[in-house]
């Protein structure tokens, strides 16, 4: 379970030189941000920062922003870029369903979506990251050809996120129900560590990609 009430932990992130403030004052202006024309992606609900920090280890000719709502969490990955000072990744304190206040059309490369909650009941359904109405949100900020890449150990949120492709009018690329027995789907794959913890217990790992109709 996630820890959400860690006192001073709001402080510290308004303080970090590592976190983005006023974030929509970004819009359309994070190349100035990182200083560079790289490509951009972002992980939503990126927890502890474990999966985006290796991401910006192996490739640092990509920039990377890492969104997280609870204090608490982004405080761990605050204390985890202190010590590594990666160039090319920050970090927003937001919900996502700001997220299309905060980068502009065609801005994003690629939107990672790692274990991210279940929203279990029904009438929340539209919270799920990998909901129509959440992909309806990363259609106005993608490039044309830019894709998501969504992994959970969660089945039903997965055959839900399944579900949700066609109706809100995105191609499904590549899927698979157990990841880390793909070969083909593994290559490159980068853990969190959620899926680290979950992929020993003997969980299988669910994983799509998935793009807009018409963008290939």
């Amino acid at each position: 379970m996630r820890l959400r009430n860690i006192a001073g932990s709001r402080e510290v992130i308004a303080d970090s030189d590592f976190t983005v403030k006023e974030p929509d004052k970004k819009k359309g202006l994070w190349k100035e941000v990182f200083g560079n024309d790289n490509p951009i992606r972002v992980e939503i609900g990126m927890g502890k920062g474990r999966f985006l920090m290796d991401m910006a280890q192996l490739h640092p000719d990509i920039n990377y922003v890492g969104i997280e709502k609870y204090s608490s969490v982004l405080l761990r990955a605050l204390q985890k870029q202190e010590q590594l000072l990666l160039p090319n990744i920050i970090f927003i304190r937001m919900d996502a369903e700001e997220i299309t206040e905060v980068f502009a059309p065609s801005e994003v490369d690629r939107i990672y979506l790692n274990f991210s909650d279940p929203w279990p009941k029904d009438r929340h359904a539209k919270r799920r990251l990998p909901s129509r109405q959440f992909l309806e949100r990363y259609d106005k900020i993608l490039k044309s050809d830019g894709v998501v890449e969504f992994k959970t150990d969660n089945r039903d949120l997965f055959m839900f996120a399944l579900d949700e492709i066609e109706p809100a009018g995105w191609n499904l690329d590549a899927v698979t129900y157990d990841l880390h027995n793909d070969e083909k789907m593994m290559i490159g794959n980068v853990m969190t560590e959620y899926e680290e913890r979950f992929s020993q217990a003997g969980n299988p790992i669910y994983k799509y990609i998935i793009s807009r109709k018409g963008s290939k």
